[in-house]
C-alpha cells in the first residue's frame, strides 16, 4: 500500500527535551499544552492538520510528527490570538525566562512539493502520510518508488 496523497504536503516536526526533571513547573505546561492543541485542531476540520503522531525519544524528548494541508494554514494557526497555541507559546516564554534551560523546545518545517515524497506500508496499518490521507493499492502507483516519485511528478508537472 502507499499514501493517497496527492499535491504539497507541509511536515512539521515539534518536540521538547527536559533538562531538568526537578523543573515541574519549568516543563509540565509546555508537555501538557499540546494534547489540548491537538484536540482543538482534530475539532476544527478547516484547520489544515490532516494528522499528528506523538514520538518518545527517550526518557526526556518528546515530539510530534504533524501533516498540514499547507504551510499558511500551519503558520495561520500558529499565530492566530483566539487559538491555544498563541497563549501556550507566551506562557513558555515566561516560564522560560524565570528559569532558563530547564526545559528546551525545537520544532522544523518542511514544505514538501507534489512528487517528492514516497510511501510504502507493508503488513502493518498506514502511519505517517498513510494515516493522514489514506492508503492505496501500491500497484496504482508502480511497483518500484521511482516509478511511482515519477508518476506523480509528471501528473504535477
Amino acid at each position: 500500500m502507499t499514501a493517497a496523497a496527492a499535491g504539497e504536503i507541509t511536515v512539521f516536526l515539534i518536540g521538547m527535551r527536559i533538562n531538568r526533571f526537578r523543573d515541574v513547573r519549568s516543563w509540565w505546561p509546555a508537555l501538557s499544552a499540546m494534547p489540548r492543541m491537538l484536540r482543538e485542531l482534530a475539532d476544527d476540520p478547516d484547520s489544515g492538520l490532516l494528522a499528528a503522531r506523538n514520538l518518545l525519544g527517550g526518557p526526556r524528548l518528546f515530539y510530534l510528527v504533524q501533516y498540514w494541508e499547507s504551510h499558511e494554514k500551519l503558520l495561520a494557526y500558529a499565530s492566530a490570538p483566539e487559538q491555544r497555541h498563541r497563549p501556550a507559546w507566551s506562557a513558555f516564554n515566561r516560564g522560560a525566562r524565570r528559569n532558563p534551560g530547564a526545559v528546551g523546545i525545537w520544532h522544523e518545517t518542511y514544505v514538501v512539493p507534489a512528487g517528492n515524497y514516497e510511501t510504502v506500508y507493508g503488513w502493518m496499518p498506514p502511519i505517517g502520510l498513510g494515516q493522514a490521507t489514506g492508503i492505496v493499492p501500491i500497484g496504482r502507483r508502480g511497483e518500484r518508488a521511482a516509478d511511482r516519485l515519477a508518476q506523480v511528478r509528471s501528473r504535477g508537472a
